[in-house]
């Protein structure tokens, strides 16, 4: 695998503003523990997915996140294409991740897409996942939002050349 076609399956987790760590999404598949077949819990899916909220409790453990420290309020996911969703976390349940098809990388949509069965919005099911960003804001309890990104910092742009 050459270092672009690597760097590109890379995916950002950052965890209530610390420094963020990357991670493949077999990695993220490996800590979760068990994998299913997306069609268990999205109608007509295909590939290989792993639940959300049992990838976040082991890494949690794996950090050092103390049990009794609160989840997150909500989920910030960032796909290559600008798009962005923010998610409360009570939509959360039963969000699966696909991370590939008959074992192989997502052949579309990679390096991860997140599908959020209970979500208010279809928006909130991203595909080309490359950030998950666990937040915690009470101030914006509830809080639903999703588009296109339209705001860029200078390194932003400077890596879009």
């Amino acid at each position: 695998m050459t270092e672009q076609s690597n760097k590109a399956t890379m995916i950002s987790i950052a965890y209530n503003g610390q420094e963020a760590i990357a991670v493949t999404p077999e990695d993220m598949a490996a800590l979760a523990g068990r994998v299913f077949p997306l069609s268990e819990r999205i109608t007509g899916g295909a590939g290989e997915a792993f639940d959300f909220a049992e990838w976040l409790d082991a890494f949690r453990s794996q950090q050092g996140i103390l049990q009794e420290e609160p989840l997150p309020t909500h989920l910030k996911v960032e796909a290559a294409d600008t798009f962005e969703a923010l998610i409360p976390w009570e939509q959360l349940k039963d969000a699966a991740v696909q991370f590939a098809v008959d074992g192989a990388p997502l052949p579309k949509g990679g390096p991860v897409r997140l599908y959020v069965p209970n979500g208010s919005s279809e928006c909130l099911n991203v595909k080309s996942v490359i950030v998950f960003r666990l937040l915690h804001d009470e101030a914006r309890s509830g809080e639903v939002s999703y588009g296109f990104k339209s705001t860029f910092t200078p390194d932003e742009m400077r890596l879009k050349r």
